[in-house]
């Protein structure tokens, strides 16, 4: 088998070991449906409550605030759409560098009739707590912040921000996609409304999902049916992925402390070999995400890059994989103010569990190596020469 390097953890992770063990029996004997009265569904039953119990002691919730999804799409669907629908009220609030997943839900929100304030990011791609309290209206009925943004890593102050929704009024949702299974997440400390997670980003299975509903929150079912997760979410559980779920997120913070001090030194090593490429520039500033880099290749293209590193046997990004294949820069870095060219130069390259020092240099290396070819054959950076611009 080839020698591959993976270090594109934020798109998605590596189901463990653990998890695939925990969910087996859930695939195979157990393929009761927890909705049943008999036994099969009795114990089926029994899997999904200890996962609950155990999601919402990890996030510091009560159980009866814990439902699962799908993912984090529906999950961040189910919150602005829930929300907006109940409310009363049609003005949202959030930033410019938002996940597809809630920037895509309030355009079509804007075009049903609610408006939107997007609120800019700095350069070094954080979010200002007293601009999102300037934007603030009567008829404000959500503000929704990332916790930590999927393409540069940084931490947004999502702590302060729901302080000043509570003041006003305003519920609160965070997308912690990103953030959960590599830093600490307590409901009652964030004091956030809503909060949603995906398990396929701390290693466990792809489909399944969990959102945090804090009591009394009012939030609208998006998808109706039957009534399963206490009639907030309708449709069958999924059983494996919701016990995948749970064993994924208590690995994850069971190794959280020391994983971050690793995967923040593999990041610092591999920054610092990437800034001695010409004509490359950082994107994003602390606080951040441990295993989360961004970088800007002037005159060449970040998909190119990719594709030269993915021919080296490495994978890595270009940006998020939500955005895969789109002619447009990244929103993200345009929203901290590079320019088209600079942001289509953009790549991310986002370490995990299985990165080694070793391969660090091994992706510098071939970054290196990629930056020069691809220099060479740019239009752009021919003309940056002649006119001195560049080495």
């Amino acid at each position: 088998m080839e020698n591959r390097i993976y270090a594109d953890h934020a798109a998605t992770t590596r189901l463990r070991q653990e998890v695939l063990a925990e969910m087996l029996p859930w695939l195979e004997g157990g393929f009761g449906n927890a909705s049943s009265l008999y036994r099969e569904g009795r114990a089926a039953r029994k899997a999904v409550e200890n996962a609950r119990r155990g999601v919402a002691a990890l996030l510091h919730a009560d159980r009866n605030e814990i439902f699962f999804t799908s993912g984090g799409t529906e999950g961040d669907n189910m919150v602005l759409r829930g929300v907006m629908k109940h409310a009363g009220k049609r003005h949202l609030i959030l930033s410019a560098m938002e996940h597809h997943a809630i920037l895509h839900t309030a355009e079509a929100l804007e075009r049903e009739g609610c408006a939107v304030t997007r609120i800019q990011p700095d350069k070094s791609g954080h979010i200002s707590p007293a601009d999102v309290e300037a934007a603030i209206r009567e008829d404000t009925a959500l503000i929704s912040i990332m916790t930590a943004n999927n393409e540069l890593g940084t931490i947004q102050p999502v702590r302060e921000i729901a302080a000043i929704a509570r003041a006003h009024g305003v519920l609160f949702h965070t997308d912690a996609v990103q953030a959960a299974g590599h830093i600490p997440l307590d409901m009652a400390a964030m004091g956030v409304d809503f909060l949603t997670l995906s398990a396929h980003k701390f290693g466990g299975p792809k489909g399944i999902g969990a959102i945090y509903i804090r009591r009394g929150a009012a939030c609208a079912p998006f998808i109706t049916g039957g009534a399963q997760e206490h009639g907030v979410r309708a449709g069958t559980e999924n059983v494996a992925g919701i016990v995948g779920l749970s064993r994924a997120l208590a690995l994850s913070c069971e190794e959280m402390e020391a994983e971050a001090v690793r995967l923040t030194a593999l990041r610092q090593r591999l920054t610092e070999q990437v800034l001695r490429i010409p004509h490359v520039r950082e994107n994003g500033g602390e606080p951040r995400l441990p295993g989360i880099a961004n970088f800007s290749f002037t005159a060449i293209e970040g998909e190119y890059i990719a594709m030269m590193l993915d021919n080296a046997g490495i994978a890595v990004s270009p940006g998020s994989a939500c955005a895969s294949g789109s002619e447009e820069p990244s929103h993200v870095l345009t929203a901290i103010g590079l320019d088209r060219a600079a942001a289509k130069g953009g790549l991310r390259i986002s370490l995990g569990r299985e990165n080694t020092e070793e391969e660090i240099d091994r992706i510098a290396a071939e970054l290196a190596i990629a930056a020069e070819k691809l220099r060479h054959m740019s239009p752009t950076w021919s003309a940056m020469r002649r006119m001195g611009m560049a080495e």
